[in-house]
């Protein structure tokens, strides 16, 4: 079992920043792919950013271009998602997730084996 649990959520102004950070813990966690998606109200969970087992390399959905990073320090046992430049938009509840088996080609929802249960954002305008 893959435990996941996310913080840094919280209530920030439009054009603040957020640094939400996912702690798995109960296995060999430096071995998972790890990933970020959103859920805005009764929307579909949205795919934000993915990093490699080794960090060496990030993807991004288009609400994250260019605004948001994904990183992962592994001495921390910690992944990490660095928000900038929030809109009222981005506001919803952040998961983080885990890839255990299999390999993601496509960053859906089906894709990721474990979840957390989600930090709350909220950016006022």
């Amino acid at each position: 079992q893959v435990h996941l649990v996310e913080s840094g959520g919280g209530l920030v102004q439009a054009g603040g920043s957020l640094r939400l950070s996912c702690a798995p813990s109960g296995t060999a966690y430096s071995k998972y792919a790890m990933g970020w998606f959103r859920q805005v109200r009764g929307d579909e969970r949205e795919f934000v950013a993915h990093i490699t087992w080794n960090g060496d390399r990030t993807v991004y959905g288009d609400p994250a271009k260019g605004r948001f990073t994904i990183t992962r320090d592994d001495a921390k046992n910690t992944v990490y998602l660095q928000m900038n430049n929030l809109r009222a938009d981005d506001s919803g509840v952040y998961y983080c997730a885990a890839v255990v088996s299999g390999r993601v080609t496509n960053y859906r929802r089906s894709e990721y084996d474990y979840w957390g249960q989600g930090t709350q954002v909220t950016v006022s305008s």
